[in-house]
């Protein structure tokens, strides 16, 4: 019962969820409180935990959601609950885009798609600057926060590294750089 109770809820989830993983969150937050799944506190720790892990945000809640009720099967369940939508619709998207590329009305979906992507992406980098940079909301004070700096220096390293047209480094290199300079600077600023 549990097991296609796991499948269910996140099918459902992944279903009615557009815009990617974190658009997910407020509904799968909801689900899983419902039915007493895993606690408020339990939820916020693990959105900190999975935004730091790879793997696509919606896969690693089902997965943890399930592992935690009912083991590898729980976890396989529930994972295939979250993904099956997607995989389905892409299928179809797939099969019918061959047929109709050259159709003016898909030509011009594919129009407003595109910077609408882009326009989605921009916004998700400027809350994320906006929550790394400052925290507590825009004011002076932020000026005479250690922690600002630091981030800001991390930052325009790590920018320089990628878009360096001379220094060709992986980006798992870069985030291991990053991560490297906030622990150092962690130790030297007490952060």
């Amino acid at each position: 019962m549990i097991l296609w109770q796991l499948f269910y809820t996140f099918f459902t989830i992944g279903a009615f969820t557009f815009g990617g993983g974190l658009a997910m969150l407020r509904i799968a937050q909801e689900q899983v409180l419902v039915h007493g799944w895993l606690e408020a506190s339990q939820i916020v720790d693990f959105v900190a935990l999975s935004e730091s892990t790879p793997g696509p945000f919606a896969i690693n809640m089902a997965t943890y959601v399930g592992a935690s009720q009912d083991g590898f099967l729980g976890a396989l369940c529930a994972t295939l609950g979250v993904v099956l939508p997607s995989f389905i619709v892409i299928l179809i998207v797939a099969h019918f885009y061959k047929q109709f590329q050259n159709s003016h009305t898909v030509k011009g979906i594919m129009t407003g798609l595109k910077p609408t992507a882009i326009g989605l992406i921009a916004s998700a980098v400027i809350s994320m600057a906006i929550t790394v940079f400052v925290p507590a909301g825009l004011s002076l004070s932020i000026l005479k926060s250690t922690e600002f700096y630091v981030s800001l220096a991390i930052f325009a390293i790590c920018a320089f590294l990628i878009f360096s047209k001379k220094i060709k480094i992986p980006p798992v290199l870069i985030i291991c750089i990053s991560a490297g300079l906030g622990i150092a600077a962690g130790y030297a600023f007490g952060l």
